[in-house]
């Protein structure tokens, strides 16, 4: 990998070697090269020219990629040998956007921490996009330039978006290069914003009077910031005390409850820091028993959840697991067998038609949502938010093998590579 940049970090460019063909794995596994692959569907007008590029980056005609700001850039050999030089255009964001997206990004501490550890956040690329400063590519900011003489994407361009994409899953950073910012200049630029004292303020006062704050309720100041995350949720303190525990009151599942409960409070801070506002439903006491065995139990609180939650031991493993990938919305999927039709079954059948060329399409075989390839194991669930759940089958029974994704292909990517792995480990 080769890398040039000017004093300023304004003209970065990256090169990257060409990669190992694709076969059998989703070209895009993370939010990021999935949102780009998406862009490049909505801006080619001829379907055929996105999947003559999935083919060519299948097979590896993608030769090394140089990313730089405005465009990416690869030469591209068709399956008889001839070489293409195919570049994609991208807008950059003006010096007022990156401005206001460096104002984001140094006003909540969650943001900064993840970015000062190295990690694009998510939610810092959704809050830009809510304001306008787009990182992600929409409909039409992916422009093809090829020497093949198509004035629209053709297969090259196609297979060099897919090769991005694949990119954008080991370094989502890349997001940023493209629109005009090295990483390394753009994170010491937030170093030096985040640490550097405003000017012409004067330290704040101590404290307010009780009077006075009343007197002016209309014009209180904001609260304060949330308290920053703890790098790991409180321990409750042992209530083995040697003193005969009340009649009805079981010190060792009080102690269970007491972690868990940190562990949630922890999970919810974690949320409102992000910014998210997400309200859960209310558990029924299946559910809740499920929650509550996320975590080492002792044997006898073990039994006691395995009963409440209705499912025995093995049922339960079984339920923590799927409530790991995707809480009550998990569960649902892991327990229904229902019945996919109308609109909802067409378009299933349209995804996964779409998600595999032809010749390498698994052979499905439908039960109500569930879509199963039986030679392998392996299993997709159709949730009613349509989303695809991968299962892989463990010793005759279904167990889930990881979180929802839209896209078919991806999740029976999970399902297969869990399947190969043996799964996590039993609690």
């Amino acid at each position: 990998m080769s890398r040039y940049d000017d004093e300023h970090g304004r003209d970065a460019g990256r090169t990257f070697a060409a990669l190992p063909p694709a076969r059998g794995r989703a070209f895009a596994e993370s939010w990021w090269g999935r949102t780009w692959l998406r862009a490049l569907e909505d801006a080619a007008l001829e379907a055929a020219a996105v999947k003559a590029g999935r083919r060519l980056a299948r097979a590896g005609g993608v030769g090394a990629v140089t990313v730089r700001p405005g465009r990416v850039t690869a030469v591209v050999r068709d399956p008889g040998g001839a070489a293409h030089r195919a570049d994609v255009l991208l807008p950059q964001l003006s010096d007022e956007e990156w401005a206001r997206f460096e104002d984001l990004a140094v006003e909540q501490a969650g943001h900064m921490a993840a970015l000062l550890d190295r990690e694009l956040p998510p939610h810092l690329i959704e809050d830009a996009g809510a304001v306008g400063i787009e990182l992600l590519p929409g409909m039409g900011d992916l422009e093809p330039e090829c020497d093949c003489g198509a004035w629209d994407h053709c297969g090259h361009t196609a297979a060099l978006c897919h090769q991005v994409a694949r990119l954008l899953d080991e370094d989502p950073f890349l997001l940023l290069l493209m629109r005009g910012r090295d990483k390394d200049a753009f994170l010491a630029q937030l170093h030096v914003r985040s640490t550097a004292e405003p000017s012409g303020t004067t330290p704040p006062a101590p404290g307010v009077d009780a009077a006075e704050a009343w007197a002016a309720a209309e014009i209180l100041p904001p609260l304060p910031e949330l308290p920053g995350l703890p790098p790991a949720p409180g321990a409750p303190p042992s209530f083995a005390t040697g003193s005969p525990a009340a009649p009805g009151v079981d010190p060792a599942a009080l102690e269970h409850l007491a972690g868990r409960t940190a562990v949630e409070a922890y999970r919810l801070l974690a949320t409102a820091l992000r910014g998210e506002t997400r309200v859960d439903a209310d558990l029924t006491a299946a559910q809740d028993a499920v929650r509550l065995a996320c975590g080492p139990a002792p044997t006898a609180v073990a039994e006691r959840l395995a009963t409440g939650s209705g499912r025995g031991r093995d049922g339960l493993m079984t339920a923590v697991r799927a409530w790991r990938t995707g809480g009550t919305v998990a569960l649902t999927v892991l327990d229904e067998d229902r019945e996919v039709e109308g609109v909802a079954l067409a378009r299933a059948r349209a995804a996964l038609e779409t998600a595999w060329d032809a010749d390498e399409r698994p052979a499905f075989r439908r039960s109500g949502n569930r879509w199963t390839v039986q030679e392998e194991g392996v299993q997709l669930r159709l949730g009613r938010e349509g989303h695809w759940w991968p299962y892989r089958d463990e010793g005759g029974r279904w167990v889930p093998a990881g979180g929802a994704d839209p896209d078919p292909a991806t999740a029976l990517a999970s399902a297969r590579l869990d399947a190969e792995s043996g799964g996590p480990e039993e609690f």
